[in-house]
């Protein structure tokens, strides 16, 4: 494992329980930092803290509700005095089905948890980085958010939305010692993949052209970059973790 000095670094993951988020978590204490996990699930986060240790944090938080998200950011500063790095893993895949099919509401969760959480975090955590000027910030999208997966059309458009975000507000905040940047990773073996239907996971990994599932530590390995004091320029930016299958 490469060293990536995070010293004195306060990161906050969401959907940090489980996953790629842990992974990262795990990656980021093994470099130095202290981390708070957010996630609806208090006993994935026990646990998960438990695995951690004295490094790690937690906090129970709905991201789709605004007040919790800015209650969250409040409590990480109050208790550990900054939030340096976010890097926003949580969401969802939602259900499978053709556009024309595809359940009204259903529709309004994946957004409103995809595209809307992740807009609430990053509003809430960037006045703090301003006012610091300092921050990196890495948003978890999909490589489904450039290319679309054919019975996900929520699901993609969540991500493409997460992309435009993320390169949108990396040049808003370029003037300030904030690099703001997002990955587009395929699919790995998370628990992400229980709501989707079998036939749709094959799909899925016969279209890259590695063979195989992201290894969700492979996540880890980029992320610790992006988030270091090392990414001094690079912002606004996207990174292929796709294996192989992104065309652009």
């Amino acid at each position: 494992m490469n060293q990536i000095d995070l010293n004195g670094q306060v990161a906050v993951i969401t959907g940090g329980a489980q996953g790629i988020g842990f992974a990262i978590a795990r990656r980021l204490v093994a470099s130095g930092a202290k981390v708070s996990l957010w996630d609806m699930n208090a006993d994935l986060l026990a646990s998960a803290k438990a695995e951690l240790g004295d490094a790690a944090s937690t906090v129970t938080v709905n991201i789709t509700n605004y007040d919790a998200v800015a209650a969250a950011v409040a409590e990480v500063e109050g208790k550990l005095g900054k939030l340096d790095i976010l890097v926003h893993s949580a969401g969802i895949a939602g259900k499978n089905a053709p556009l024309d099919e595809y359940d009204l509401d259903e529709w309004r969760r994946v957004i409103d948890i995809d595209l809307n959480g992740a807009f609430y975090v990053n509003r809430a955590v960037l006045p703090g980085m301003k006012a610091r000027n300092y921050g990196r910030i890495v948003n978890i999208a999909s490589i489904a958010g450039k290319e679309g997966n054919p019975n996900a059309s929520a699901y993609a458009a969540a991500k493409a939305g997460v992309i435009g975000m993320s390169k949108a507000v990396g040049k808003e905040c370029a003037k300030y010692d904030i690099a703001i940047n997002v990955i587009t990773p395929a699919t790995a073996k998370t628990r992400i993949l229980d709501e989707l239907k079998p036939e749709f996971i094959e799909y899925m990994l016969s279209r890259i052209p590695r063979g195989r599932f992201l290894e969700v530590e492979e996540a880890a390995n980029m992320v610790s970059w992006l988030v270091s004091k090392e990414n001094s320029f690079t912002t606004a930016s996207v990174f292929d973790l796709s294996g192989g299958r992104a065309t652009y």
